[in-house]
């Protein structure tokens, strides 16, 4: 981790806190829920020895960035993180950036590349494919409709109810829980009983996971609470009722998409049913990576960045 900068950078109403390592061109990495820059530490290592310019920053309510209004969710929308990335882009001094996005932050990067394409020159996500707007169903009427009143979304959304939860579990198993978690079915919260059947199951770290990882993401988050990335998913449906204006628009830079197959999210049917690509035109690589489940910057880091960089030389 020796020669990664650490710097508060005041965007768009925020003081944002990023790490940073090499130079050449840059490479804009958005990190995802519950995660931090460090999610990232093998990325940008890599891209740094590679002849880039690795930047990743805490997203607002995370980590070491501040001046968000935790106590208003209705200041975590799309809109408000994808103008932290522009204000983020400027303030670096780029008039386009390469983008890799990660869970939240793949959703994030989908729509900084629908509201300004003109700051990307190309995006890898990970995880979380694009989503068109459906303009007949609000987000969470279709959670509901599909998983139920239990389903993670649907439990995220009362304020406070879910941090008591965690509170009440333990910062540090909370991480352990979810950064361990390799189910290929939908992700359920009953009330009172956070990860559901896997609520009383140890957790066994696995290689790619080590106690000082860990340490660090229980103290970033016992600093901060778990409110910040929670706003992400209380704003779902204002984000569906603030993005109309972009129903039925493409993705119009090129983009390249790994997903490991054991990820709750890998839609197969959309993704190799040819529904991703209309939405998605310049979609020019899909990968999937078998054995891999959802945070595999961290889980398979020496595949993610060879597929990161293979894309990146194409420009």
């Amino acid at each position: 981790m020796e020669g990664i900068e650490h710097k508060m950078i005041g965007v768009n109403g925020i003081n944002m806190h990023v790490a940073e390592m090499g130079q050449g061109p840059i490479v804009l990495l958005i990190h995802g829920f519950p995660e931090l820059w460090y999610s990232w530490r093998h990325q940008i290592i890599y891209l740094a020895a590679h002849g880039y310019r690795a930047v990743a920053p805490d997203l607002r309510g995370y980590g070491d960035t501040t001046g968000a209004p935790i106590g208003d969710p209705t200041k975590f929308t799309t809109l408000h993180v994808a103008g932290d990335m522009v204000a983020l882009i400027d303030s670096l001094g780029a008039d386009k950036v390469f983008v890799v996005g990660h869970d939240w932050g793949a959703l994030i990067a989908w729509r900084l590349c629908l509201f300004r394409p003109d700051k990307v020159k190309a995006l890898i996500n990970l995880s979380v494919h694009f989503t068109p707007r459906n303009p007949k169903r609000k987000i969470l009427e279709n959670v509901r409709a599909a998983y139920g009143d239990d389903h993670y979304m649907c439990r995220f959304q009362e304020p406070g109810e879910m941090e008591a939860v965690f509170a009440s579990y333990g910062t540090k198993k909370v991480i352990e829980k979810f950064l361990t978690y390799r189910d290929r079915d939908p992700f359920y919260f009953p009330k009172d009983k956070p990860f559901g059947a896997l609520y009383d199951t140890p957790v066994i770290l696995p290689s790619w996971l080590s106690e000082d990882d860990v340490d660090y993401y229980t103290k970033k988050f016992e600093q901060t609470g778990f409110t910040g990335g929670l706003n992400y998913y209380r704003c779902a449906d204002l984000d569906w009722e603030l993005e109309a204006p972009w129903t039925d628009a493409k993705v119009s830079v090129p983009v390249k998409y790994v997903v490991g197959e054991l990820d709750l999210v890998y839609n197969k049917e959309y993704i190799n049913g040819g529904g991703f690509k209309k939405n998605v035109p310049q979609l020019e690589e899909v990968v999937v990576i078998e054995g891999a489940a959802h945070f595999i910057t961290q889980e398979i880091p020496d595949k993610i960045n060879k597929h990161i960089y293979d894309f990146l030389q194409k420009f």
